[in-house]
């Protein structure tokens, strides 16, 4: 009987098939970027102050600036700082309609009496609208933006494990399709939202899909790719998220509707539907369904694409995990000893990394200054990040970059504290997102990696969904302390970040160590390493045996 990897030897591991799938499916990561971290701009709270409707009057007739408007409405607040700074939630309670006229000048307003805004807000735009200038969510209603982002984590948690499950029954392209099509309909959906509870609505059902699309191709790939590659084809996965963090700032830059930046994001997800053409199924799923003669039809294919021949009998191809009975459980999880110390530490790093990655980003859009060139120079600093991890995981192992990768984002949240606006807390910011991306991407494997096979797809779906909840939290810790101190979300970052570190340490190195099959595994490392080293002394002296060694290893670990 033969394996599917057994066939990947003659087929290509990584031939010109697999390299034409995986360019058309890491497009799918670059508008998730625009999903993921598009409230930075699509967000925007502008400078903003009470609406006084004689004093608006009295500005448009007389031809007065916004800025003569503001010092009649809005009283100073923060005098001390050099450049005057007025309250956006409070105005002068005085009613200027029987005393305003186009001769009047300013004159010494302190000690006035002043009031809760009570008709609105006039916004200074700088040229960009929001939903957060469309619907007033500012002053009392300002946690009511921190919903936008948390709504949309909402979706990742359901969609991911519901579109996992329906991948699991119907097939990762066609799961992959139709979750496009759903991207398309409610991103549309989110553009055209008349309110701002309909918006919230269309964006949970955005997030349920997007999530769901892009890990039925992240599963896709790995499963027709050879065990060597796919790691590194993982991590690339992932680094095209990081381009699309960079065409992002440039967009917002010229679109500056938030609206418009919602239709333009939503776009791609309409093309990734003419996919259903240019992908195939994965074969690995065709054998677990007993569906071996499409399988061989479309390994036939893919050979033929990467001008191989095949010579073994194709026919005799097999699921490789067709004799495995064991059924998983959450249980499983967190039966015994180790596999508890697994799901506690990899559940909460999945947390830290989706609270800390998520809420430095969110902060670039409070901090001031040109967003568009800041955001831009903190994404570059994704790219090192992916290279750091393929350039150590193999020379220095998992547990060490894992950790360190935690300790400096920690340590750059804690430094940035204590260092006033300028280029060397920019450096420092930028070093801490560094670490925090190596932290986030290594997080995905690394899981793969400490549970045995009949449980390691539960288990990477259980641990993650604290990344979903850990992204539903982050908007609210961000934009509700920083109102108390801006600095303040950065200390919580930091704590989080050396705790993740801490307990990574605690984990068992998996570098070299083949993938655990059994819970038996997992509880005595010690058996582990024994069958490490008779692999790597069957390799030596019976070289083509390799390839039986291999498919031992889960279709979808990367």
């Amino acid at each position: 009987m033969t394996s599917f990897d057994d066939i990947l030897e003659e087929v290509g591991k990584f031939g010109r098939c697999q390299k034409r799938i995986f360019a058309l499916l890491c497009l799918v990561s670059m508008p998730w970027a625009g999903v993921y971290v598009g409230i930075v701009f699509q967000g925007f709270t502008p400078d903003h102050w009470c609406r006084d409707g004689a004093v608006e009057q009295w500005r448009r007739s007389c031809g007065r600036s916004l800025a003569d408007g503001r010092r009649l409405t809005a009283p100073p607040v923060n005098a001390s700082s050099g450049e005057a700074q007025y309250s956006g939630c409070e105005q002068y309670d005085v009613d200027w309609n029987a005393t305003l006229t186009c001769d009047s000048r300013e004159g010494d307003l302190s000690g006035m009496p002043t009031k809760a805004c009570a008709d609105g807000w006039e916004y200074d735009y700088e040229g960009r609208r929001s939903f957060v200038t469309e619907f007033d969510l500012v002053c009392a209603d300002a946690w009511l933006m921190d919903m936008f982002q948390a709504m949309l984590n909402i979706g990742f948690l359901l969609g991911s494990i519901a579109i996992g499950y329906l991948a699991d029954i119907f097939g990762r392209k066609l799961s992959f399709v139709m979750s496009n099509v759903f991207n398309g309909v409610a991103g549309i959906l989110v553009a055209l939202a008349p309110n701002y509870v309909s918006m919230l609505i269309f964006r949970v059902l955005f997030g349920f899909g997007v999530k769901g699309g892009w890990m039925a191709g992240y599963v896709l790939i790995t499963e027709i790719v050879g065990v060597e590659s796919r790691r590194t084809v993982g991590v690339l996965y992932q680094m095209f998220f990081s381009v699309g963090l960079l065409v992002l700032p440039l967009l917002a830059y010229f679109i500056t509707d938030w609206r418009w930046l919602q239709v333009v994001i939503t776009i791609p997800y309409f093309i990734y539907i003419a996919y259903y053409w240019f992908i195939p199924e994965s074969p690995r799923w065709l054998l677990s369904q007993n569906r071996k003669s499409q399988a061989v039809a479309i390994t036939e294919a893919m050979a033929k694409e990467n001008n191989k021949t095949l010579s073994k009998n194709i026919e005799t191809l097999a699921d490789d995990n067709a004799d495995s009975t064991s059924t998983a459980s959450l249980m499983d999880l967190i039966r015994t000893p180790n596999m508890r110390k697994h799901t506690f530490i990899l559940s909460y790093n999945w947390f830290t990394s989706a609270v800390v990655y998520q809420g430095l980003i969110m902060r670039l859009g409070i901090m001031g200054g040109n967003v568009y060139v800041s955001f831009l120079i903190s994404a570059l600093m994704e790219f090192p990040a992916a290279f750091l991890i393929l350039f150590t995981i193999e020379r220095i192992g998992r547990r060490l970059p894992f950790a360190a990768a935690n300790a400096v984002a920690g340590a750059a949240c804690f430094i940035a504290v204590f260092l006033s606006d300028g280029w060397l807390k920019t450096a420092v910011a930028c070093i801490g997102r560094l670490g925090i991306t190596m932290t986030f991407e290594m997080v995905v494997f690394v899981n793969t990696e400490l549970y045995p096979t009949f449980v390691r797809n539960l288990g990477v779906s259980v641990c993650s969904t604290l990344c979903d909840v850990g992204g539903i939290v982050a908007p609210f810790l961000l934009y509700r302390l920083a109102v108390i101190w801006l600095e303040l979300p950065l200390i919580i970052f930091g704590f989080l970040a050396f705790v993740a570190a801490a307990l990574v340490l605690m984990l068992p190195e998996t570098r070299g160590v083949p993938l655990p099959d059994t819970i038996d595994d997992v509880e005595h490392p010690e058996k582990m390493k024994t069958k490490a080293t008779g692999q790597q002394l069957s390799s030596r002296l019976l070289p083509d045996t390799n390839t039986n060694i291999s498919t031992n290893q889960d279709p979808a670990s990367v």
